[in-house]
């Protein structure tokens, strides 16, 4: 009797946990943040968000989760884990426009706009993208002179690089949206090449804060002469101005003495001779006798002058 037992409950047992493993493996949860996509078959037959869902058993179904919503980063020319940080030579060394050679590192951010797209348009995609960003870079550096990548043209060509980036996803479809590309650095290579590239920097810099210097003293050095020479022209128009009066006044005096010279040439003859006479003589007395010998009185102006 227990020997019947045992053989009649043998296959049911195995039969119950077949059908308990199979129970489980076709539940799954989808996390807040997920987005699974399901394949019958090798084929997408559908797409999950947030929750608990059903699928048939492995090998008809199965389930592949991606976190649609985070954003993601990749590091170009570097790698790190936790505090220690190692760099990836072939992927930061780049060649400029004028064939010299730099350092860039990067960091790239996406996230997925398209999760079928992301798993399976590409065998890889942050391989695809990482390949791709060092490509972008390299292109954009490449177009580039040494001293413009090294000092104010870090800006533009993240821009650049982003830019071609988008592109490239779009024409694989790859489902990668890209956020933000970011330099660490943009620098010679370490060593005597990095040391000499330090130097022009420097006397780069130092020629910015000379002209600087310079233009500071000319902005107060030129209005200060400009003030002056208004000043300048001022006070001349100012003294052209006061002779060309002084000397109309003088025009004026001199027709008006000469309107009364000709009315009575003699009087004025005299007058002449007299002022003549009292220049020349300026501390005599003078007299002054007619034709008959006798005084001719006249107005003392000196002693009246005097007093």
């Amino acid at each position: 009797m227990s020997s019947k037992q045992k053989i009649s409950w043998g296959p049911l047992s195995i039969i119950g946990t077949l059908v308990i493993i199979l129970g489980f493996s076709s539940m799954y949860t989808v996390q807040e943040k997920e987005v699974a996509l399901v394949t019958t078959f090798g084929k997408v037959t559908d797409e999950n968000t947030q929750g608990l869902h059903f699928k048939w058993p492995w090998p008809v179904q199965k389930v592949e989760k991606v976190d649609a919503n985070k954003t993601h980063r990749i590091e170009i020319g570097f790698r790190q884990d936790g505090d220690k940080v190692s760099t990836v030579g072939k992927e930061a060394l780049m060649i400029t426009g004028d064939e010299n050679i730099v350092w860039a590192d990067a960091i790239v951010e996406y996230n997925i706009s398209n999760v079928r797209n992301y798993l399976y348009n590409t065998d890889s995609p942050e391989n695809f993208l990482g390949n791709a960003t060092v490509a972008s870079i390299r292109t954009v550096i490449g177009s580039k002179k040494l001293d413009y990548v090294i000092t104010e043209g870090k800006t533009e060509i993240q821009a650049e690089v982003k830019d071609l980036l988008i592109a490239s996803n779009d024409l694989y479809n790859t489902g990668i949206h890209i956020l933000d590309v970011k330099f660490q650095d943009i620098e010679p290579p370490e060593g005597d090449v990095s040391k000499a590239f330090m130097a022009v920097t420097d006397a780069r810099e130092e020629k910015i804060t000379k002209i600087n210097a310079a233009e500071k003293h000319r902005n107060q050095v030129i209005p200060k002469a400009r003030a002056a020479a208004n000043a300048a022209e001022e006070e001349a128009l100012s003294q052209k101005t006061e002779r060309i009066n002084d000397a109309k006044g003088e025009v004026q005096e001199f027709n008006a003495i000469y309107n009364e010279y000709v009315k009575n040439p003699g009087i004025t003859k005299k007058r002449l001779i007299l002022e003549t006479i009292e220049k020349v003589y300026p501390k005599s007395k003078i007299f002054i006798i007619d034709s008959k010998g006798n005084t001719v009185n006249y107005l003392p102006l000196n002693d009246l002058m005097k007093k």
